[in-house]
């Protein structure tokens, strides 16, 4: 009688969405989607849950000296692998969160495969699509600036850049991740105009990066929508993407001043800086 064998599935890979807010991460998300062996989305909460986990087993727990880095790690790597044990089909997963590229030195420790793509969007343009969905919701207030009502452009421009602010926390961490040692071989920068201008050349660079065969996708039809996150956080439409993608020019609604004093800050655009040769598409 023939003994049945079992035929062991593929080991299921893991990379990272992150980079800068307003710059296309939800829009890559959807557009990984249409392919049926990818699972991908907006920001998710692992990694403040593993942040949760880290803090617990470190010194801040009386009881952390009981626990070796082999368990942290053990720990740790089984985090992500079970928060998406119940995507039994799913062969790539793409996590999202502004935190990744602040933790690169981690995900090289628990997943040394795995890849991070920052999407990057010019500073200017960041903020202006900040102010525009703060002009569309002129009787509520947002989350993002602690439901304060008392405030002005300026003073939300200033909020959103501080270093533990929404978008000045993400550009800090990004800049982290570029300029770090763990770069080579595990970062990828997308950039916005980049994937809205030329969709296909930018993802078939994504798809080279992380080493997956090309799927063809369809730019003219995409969906994702997350109504129910953005109107807890005061902010509709945060992570809604248009059906079609294309650029959309528009002139921006920044005082001069603000948009002028940002416009320089794009650091990945000379290559001076990029001593570590990280591709930016």
């Amino acid at each position: 009688m023939p003994v049945a064998t079992d035929v062991a599935k593929p080991a299921r890979k893991f990379h990272f969405i992150s980079g800068l807010p307003r710059s296309g991460s939800t829009l890559l998300a959807a557009i990984l989607n249409q392919n049926p062996r990818f699972r991908a989305g907006m920001t998710s909460p692992l990694a403040d849950i593993m942040g949760a986990v880290i803090a617990e087993a470190s010194s801040k727990n009386d009881f952390s000296f009981d626990v070796s880095d082999e368990q942290r790690v053990a720990m740790l790597r089984g985090l992500v692998e079970n928060f998406y044990a119940g995507q039994a089909d799913v062969g790539v997963v793409f996590d999202t969160s502004r935190l990744w590229c602040s933790r690169m030195q981690l995900l090289e420790t628990l997943f040394p495969e795995a890849k991070v793509i920052a999407c990057v969007r010019q500073l200017s343009w960041v903020l202006d699509s900040m102010e525009r969905l703060v002009r569309k919701q002129p009787v509520s207030v947002s989350k993002v600036f602690r439901f304060d009502t008392n405030t002005t452009v300026y003073s939300r421009v200033e909020a959103l850049t501080d270093p533990r602010g929404m978008v000045g926390f993400a550009f800090q961490a990004t800049k982290d991740a570029f300029y770090s040692q763990y770069a080579p071989g595990h970062l990828l920068l997308l950039t916005y105009e980049s994937l809205v201008r030329n969709p296909a050349a930018a993802m078939r660079a994504v798809y080279q990066f992380i080493g997956e065969p090309w799927f063809e996708h369809d730019f003219d039809h995409i969906a994702y929508a997350a109504d129910e996150f953005d109107a807890r956080v005061g902010m509709p439409g945060l992570h809604t993407v248009r059906p079609k993608v294309e650029p959309m020019e528009r002139t921006s609604i920044l005082p001069r001043d603000i948009f002028g004093r940002f416009m320089n800050e794009s650091f990945w655009m000379d290559p001076k800086n990029n001593a570590s040769q990280v591709p930016i598409i």
